[in-house]
C-alpha cells in the first residue's frame, strides 16, 4: 500500500494541476464523516461541494445502484430504459415542472437551458440574435456557454472571446434588470441563491418582479439551482420557497448524490415550443445507473422527508452560526437559507480559517474571496452542529 505522500506525488504527476489540492487522501466515508489514508476522520460540512446531500452510504441507496449494475450501466439516447422514465416522471412531480433532459453534469444543463431558450426565441421571431441577461457575482459553470453567463471576470478573462449576447445586471436589483432588457432579450438566468459569488438568496421582492417582467414581455426565466436545490434551502427546489416557477430549472449536485448527474427542466410552454429530435444530444446523459441514482435519491427524499428535515434544524443552525458571528470580531456576518450558510471572515485570510479547520478534523469551503462557504450533507443532527461550532471555534481561535 502506497503512503499519503506517494498517492499525493502519482496525482501530481499524471493528473492536470487545475486545482489546488489540500494535503490529504480521502479514501472512505461514512454517514458525515470522511476519513483519509492515514485513518483521520473528518466532520464533513462540505458534502463534496453540496453534492452528498445524504451523506455516505445511506441505508437503500448503494444497493439500488449495485443492483443497476448488475442489470445494465450504459445503452445509448436511442432507445429507452427503465430508470430514465421513472427518474424523469419523479423529478416532473417533486418540481412541478413538464420535461426533463439528463446531463452528465450541472453545467451541461446550464449548456442545455441556453440553448432551450434560444430556440424558444427563434421559433417565436426567426432571428438569430437574441440576448440573455445573467447576474454579476454569478457562477454557472467552467465550460464557454457557461463561462460566458458567469458575472466574474476572474473566471472569464483569459478564455475570451466569450459567447456574445450576455448583459450583466446586478443580482437583488429589479432596476438593473429593467435597464438591460431589450426587444432581443430572450431569457434572465440567475441562482436562485448565489453559491460560488458568496451565498447570496435572493430577495423575494426581486424574484418576483423578475419573474413579472419575464411574464409581461415573454422572456423565459432560467433559475439556476444545481447548488441551492435539492432540499438544501428546506424545500426541494429553493425557488419553491418563494412561490416563483421557472420556465427552466437546471439541477445536478445533490440530484444524484455522487453519482455525476445533472438535469434541465422545463414548463409546458417552453418543452412544447424549444428542441426538438436532433437540437441537442448527450452520449451519457439519461444512462440507466445515473437515472437509477436520480430515480433512489427521489424515492429517499420523499420517504424520509429530507427537506422537511433541513426546515426543522435549520433554525438551530442559524442560531448557533449567529453566535458565533457575535463572538468572533473575525467573523461580519452570516447569510444563507438552510443548509447553505456562508460566514463573512474579515481581518484574516478565508484560506487561512479553511486550512486550520482541515487540521481540526473539519472540512469546510470557501465561497468567494472572504466568505465560509457550509453546505453539509442534509441528513446532519444538532449533535454534529454542535460538533461542527467546536471545531470551527477552535480554528478561528
Amino acid at each position: 500500500m502506497k503512503s499519503t505522500h506517494e498517492y499525493m506525488e502519482t496525482s501530481e504527476q499524471y493528473v492536470l494541476r487545475t486545482y489546488n489540492r489540500f494535503p490529504i487522501v480521502l479514501e472512505k466515508g461514512e454517514g458525515v464523516y470522511l476519513y483519509d489514508t492515514d485513518g483521520k476522520q473528518y466532520l464533513d460540512f462540505a458534502a463534496g461541494i453540496a453534492v452528498f446531500g445524504l451523506g455516505y452510504h445511506y441505508p437503500g441507496y448503494d444497493e439500488a445502484l449495485k443492483g443497476q449494475i448488475d442489470q445494465l450501466i450504459h445503452t445509448s439516447n436511442l432507445f429507452y430504459n427503465v430508470p430514465m422514465g421513472e427518474a424523469a416522471e419523479k423529478l416532473v412531480k417533486a418540481s412541478g415542472m413538464n420535461k426533463v433532459f439528463f446531463t452528465n453534469s450541472g453545467t451541461e444543463a446550464i449548456e442545455g437551458a441556453i440553448k432551450a431558450a434560444r430556440k424558444y426565441a427563434y421559433l417565436k421571431d426567426g432571428r438569430t440574435d437574441h440576448e440573455i441577461i445573467a447576474m454579476n457575482h454569478s457562477f454557472h459553470g467552467r465550460s464557454v456557454g457557461a463561462l460566458s453567463v458567469t458575472g466574474n471576470p476572474h473566471y472569464q478573462e483569459a478564455f475570451k472571446p466569450l459567447m456574445g449576447g450576455v448583459r450583466f445586471a446586478d443580482f437583488n436589483d429589479l432596476d438593473s434588470v429593467k435597464a438591460q432588457v431589450t426587444d432581443r432579450t430572450c431569457a434572465v438566468i440567475l441562482e436562485t441563491v448565489q453559491g460560488e459569488g458568496g451565498i447570496y438568496p435572493a430577495d423575494e421582492a426581486f424574484l418576483k418582479g423578475v419573474k413579472a417582467l419575464c411574464e409581461e414581455k415573454d422572456i423565459l426565466l432560467i433559475l439556476d439551482e444545481i447548488q441551492c436545490g435539492m432540499g438544501r434551502t428546506g424545500s426541494m427546489f429553493a425557488w419553491q420557497e418563494y412561490g416563483v416557477k421557472p420556465d427552466i430549472m437546471t439541477c445536478a449536485k445533490a440530484l444524484g448524490c455522487g453519482i455525476p448527474v445533472g438535469a434541465f427542466v422545463l414548463n409546458e410552454k417552453t418543452a412544447a415550443a424549444s428542441l426538438v429530435p436532433g437540437d441537442h444530444g448527450t452520449t451519457y446523459g439519461g444512462n440507466p445507473l445515473a437515472c437509477q441514482a436520480v430515480s433512489t435519491v427521489l424515492d429517499l427524499f420523499a420517504k424520509d422527508d429530507i427537506p422537511g428535515h433541513v426546515k426543522a434544524l435549520a433554525p438551530y443552525l442559524e442560531e448557533r452560526l449567529d453566535a458565533l458571528v457575535e463572538k468572533h470580531d473575525c467573523l461580519a456576518a452570516r447569510r444563507g437559507k438552510g443548509f447553505i450558510q456562508g460566514l463573512v471572515v474579515n481581518g484574516k485570510p478565508v484560506g487561512e480559517v479553511v486550512k486550520k479547520a482541515l487540521e481540526n478534523g473539519l472540512i469546510v469551503i470557501s465561497a468567494g474571496s472572504d466568505v465560509l462557504r457550509l453546505v453539509p450533507p442534509l441528513v446532519i443532527e444538532k449533535k454534529h452542529i454542535d460538533e461542527m461550532i467546536e471545531k470551527l471555534e477552535k480554528s478561528l481561535e
